[in-house]
């Protein structure tokens, strides 16, 4: 029977066998403080431990529950909404930092291209995120537009 399972900050996806009439754990992977069981996961556990049958539905539902329940938006105070309000102020910065002549210069367009993919990717989850919280603007209030008009010219003009 495979779960996930907290230790400290980080989760691990941990797999229980019987073996001499004991219960053992099999640590299959390290999912990280910012768990996610990806495609990337499953082949290493799959290559890691092919014997192992795992109903990967069921854990990424029992993940998906145990994070939902750690990323309380009622608490401003809450750690793990800290680290993600910290994480979007950095990555807003790197952001505006990132100018495209810098992407002429790259040695390889191999790394420009990946990037503009990953920024475009960004940029739906990002759509997708406020228009969820634009259907539920009830509950957070006016939390889906709290960019002022001082600082969306700030950032206008970068």
């Amino acid at each position: 029977m495979a779960f996930v399972r907290r230790k400290g900050k980080a989760f691990f996806l941990v797999h229980s066998v019987r073996r001499g009439g004991k219960v053992r754990q099999i640590h299959l992977a390290r999912l990280g403080v910012r768990a996610r069981i990806t495609d990337e996961v499953v082949r290493q556990v799959a290559k890691k431990h092919p014997f192992v049958e795992l109903n990967w539905k069921a854990l990424r539902e029992q993940l998906n529950s145990q994070l939902s329940t750690q990323l309380e938006l009622a608490d401003p105070n809450a750690p793990a909404i800290q680290g993600l309000v910290s994480n979007l102020r950095a990555l807003n910065m790197d952001l505006a930092d990132l100018f495209p002549p810098l992407l002429r210069f790259s040695e390889t367009p191999h790394v420009a291209q990946e990037l503009l993919v990953q920024l475009r990717l960004l940029q739906s989850t990002i759509q997708v995120k406020l228009d969820q919280f634009d259907r539920g603007r009830g509950r957070f209030g006016s939390a889906s537009n709290p960019v002022s008009h001082a600082t969306a010219g700030a950032l206008a003009g970068r």
